[in-house]
C-alpha cells in the first residue's frame, strides 16, 4: 500500500523518529563519501506553483545522491497549467515515475493529487503544512541538544504553514510547545485543537499566546517565519503594523533559556521577524537546518519510494 507525507500529522511519533534515524545515517555517510544509491533507476517528479530555493535544490540533489534522478516540472511545463484536471494528471505521472513532490497554494490540490495517484506523494509546502521543513528542524535540534522529549520550543510569529506543522510534529514528539501570534493571525481552531489533544497525549505544556514574552520564557529553541509568506505580498504593510513586536531579538533571547537555539526556516526579513544580530549569532544553527532539509528529505524518500 503507497504512502504518502502531506501534512505532519500523517506521521506516528516512531515514524518520525525512524525517519530522523535515517537522515542521521544518510548524512553520516554521505559526509565520509559512501554512497547510498537506495532509489537507484527511480524518478521523482517535483511540480512547483511556488518559487523556491531549498525545497528545489534538496529534492534534486537527494534524488541524485540516492541514485535516481527528478523532473523539475512547473504548470507552465505540464498540461494543469492549460486546464487538465488535477486528477488526470495523477493517473498520467504514476504511469511514467515513482514518486511526486509538489509545491503548491492549496492544501486540497495536494490531497486530490494523492487521492488520483498510485504512486507516494510528499508536500514540498502548502498554504496548510510544511512537513519536510518540520523534520529538518527536529533532526537540527538533536543534533545541537542530543534529545527532544521534554524540551520547550517556542515559536514567535505568524500562524501559518510552518506553524501548523512545527507545532504538532513537536508536540507529537514529546516538546512542550508555546507559540505567539497576533490575535487575529494566530493558528486555526482545527490546529488548536489538535495540538491540545496532544499536549494532553504526551502529557506536555502548550501555550498559545498573544505575548511573545510569555512565549519565549525558558525556551530551549526559538523558531520563526516571515511576517508575510508567499501569496500574502499585497498584506506586507498591514502585517508590519500587526506584527510589531513580534520579532526574535536580543530582549526575547533574555527571558528563554542561557543556551537557547534559533532557528529560522529561511528565507529571513532582517529587521522584521528577526534581528541580523541575532540571525548572524546563530547562523550556524539556521544553515544546518537549510542543510538539514537535504537529509531529512532523503530520508522520506527512501521511506515512501524503495
Amino acid at each position: 500500500m503507497k504512502r504518502d507525507l502531506l501534512k505532519i500529522d500523517d506521521l506516528s511519533k516512531e515514524e518520525i523518529l525512524d525517519i530522523l534515524n535515517l537522515a542521521d545515517q544518510l548524512k553520516y555517510e554521505q559526509k565520509h563519501g559512501i554512497d547510498h544509491p537506495h532509489l537507484k533507476g527511480k524518478s521523482l517528479g517535483m511540480i512547483f506553483e511556488k518559487a523556491s530555493t531549498r525545497t528545489r535544490v534538496s529534492f534534486e540533489v537527494g534524488m541524485y545522491q540516492l541514485g535516481g534522478n527528478s523532473l523539475f516540472l512547473t504548470d507552465k511545463d505540464l498540461q494543469i497549467g492549460r486546464g487538465e484536471p488535477i486528477e488526470d494528471t495523477a493517473r498520467v505521472l504514476s504511469r511514467f515515475i515513482q514518486g511526486i513532490m509538489i509545491r503548491t497554494f492549496s492544501h486540497e490540490k495536494a490531497e486530490k493529487l494523492a487521492k488520483y495517484s498510485s504512486i507516494p506523494i510528499i508536500n514540498g509546502l502548502t498554504d496548510a503544512e510544511h512537513p519536510c521543513q518540520v523534520l529538518a528542524d527536529l533532526m537540527t535540534i538533536r543534533e545541537n541538544k542530543n534529545i527532544l522529549e521534554g524540551l520547550k520550543v517556542a515559536y514567535i510569529g505568524d500562524g501559518n504553514n510552518m506553524a501548523n506543522s512545527l507545532m504538532i510534529g513537536c508536540l507529537k514528539i514529546g516538546m512542550n510547545f508555546s507559540i505567539a501570534s497576533p490575535e487575529a493571525y494566530t493558528v486555526s481552531e482545527t490546529y488548536l485543537n489538535r495540538a491540545k489533544e496532544l499536549a494532553l497525549k504526551e502529557g506536555v505544556n502548550f501555550t498559545n499566546t498573544t505575548s511573545p514574552l510569555e512565549a519565549a520564557k525558558d525556551a530551549d529553541v526559538l523558531i520563526t517565519d516571515v511576517w508575510a509568506s508567499m501569496g500574502h505580498e499585497k498584506e506586507v504593510e498591514e502585517r508590519a503594523k500587526a506584527f510589531k513586536g513580534f520579532q526574535i531579538n536580543k530582549e526575547l533571547l533574555e527571558v528563554a533559556d542561557s543556551n537557547v537555539m534559533v532557528l529560522h526556516c529561511l528565507p529571513a526579513h532582517r529587521g522584521e521577524e528577526i534581528t541580523a544580530e541575532v540571525l548572524e549569532e546563530h547562523a550556524d544553527s539556521i544553515f544546518d537546518e537549510s542543510e538539514n532539509r537535504l537529509h531529512a528529505q532523503k530520508a522520506v524518500l527512501v521511506k515512501l519510494m524503495k
